[in-house]
């Protein structure tokens, strides 16, 4: 037996990320070395972890950050609340999908980039165009997966409860609502990623203060190196929500597993 057959499936998953991180920083930072590479054009993985190091500990770092998950908290916060009701009206009601279910793809095939900086013009530059922003891209992921959620409810569940005499309600709450939850968290974990998307989308269109705005002004002083730096922050950012998303699943949906491993 290998040491591999006695490891488990997240230490095998954790050493061979763990190696893949080991094999492309030390073949970048070698690269870098070889070929004389200029800092402002790629910057060897050292740099960029000692300008880590030096934006953690500058106080306009951390208010820059302060900015930007505010922003996204709050973009997302509000992105579920209008996609939760959007989506339950949606999906009881058949003439409201078929009023609106083309109005929204439509929208949702816009550049985000292109309405930027329509939100910009209507919110200003302060917090409000930033949470619009947020909200509006992690909104459809959401709404989709909780329309495909309340919609995927066996027909057979929903007649037995009628014959018993189950109301609306009591349908939407016994049987819709449980059965929709794993389409609900799959869309929260796209939502979660989307919303700091948006967030800096809207940063590089026009702010004061943010991550995103921090990369734009490393862009003009051509300090690449803080650039991936910012990069490396937002991407542990947007693995964090993931995460904690992923987390509460897997507390909530605890049968979801359960039965999944007794299949």
């Amino acid at each position: 037996m290998t040491l591999t057959d006695r490891l488990s499936p997240r230490s095998q998953q954790a050493l061979l990320v763990l190696g893949v991180f080991v094999a492309v920083t030390g073949g970048w930072e070698l690269l870098v070395w070889l070929t004389q590479m200029p800092a402002y054009i790629l910057p060897a993985p050292s740099q960029i972890a000692s300008q880590l190091v030096s934006m953690a500990q500058q106080a306009l770092f951390w208010r820059d950050f302060s900015v930007t998950m505010h922003e996204v908290l709050l973009g997302y916060a509000v992105g579920i609340v209008l996609a939760l009701v959007l989506g339950v009206a949606i999906a009881q009601l058949p003439l409201l999908e078929l009023s609106f279910m083309p109005y929204i793809v439509a929208f949702q095939t816009i550049p985000s980039v292109a309405l930027a900086p329509l939100f910009l013009q209507w919110f200003g530059y302060g917090l409000a165009s930033k949470v619009v922003m947020a909200a509006l891209i992690a909104f459809f992921p959401i709404l989709i997966n909780v329309i495909a959620g309340l919609q995927a409810t066996g027909r057979d569940e929903i007649q037995m409860l009628r014959a018993f005499g189950g109301s609306r309600l009591q349908i939407l709450l016994k049987v819709r609502v449980p059965n929709a939850l794993p389409y609900v968290f799959a869309g929260l974990e796209l939502g979660a990623v989307f919303a700091l998307v948006g967030a800096i989308v809207a940063e590089f269109v026009g702010a004061k203060a943010g991550l995103g705005n921090r990369i734009l002004q490393y862009n003009e002083q051509f300090n690449i190196a803080g650039m991936f730096a910012v990069l490396i922050v937002l991407a542990a950012l947007g693995m964090l929500m993931h995460g904690l998303v992923a987390f509460t699943k897997h507390r909530v949906l605890f049968w979801v597993e359960r039965h999944d491993r007794d299949a």
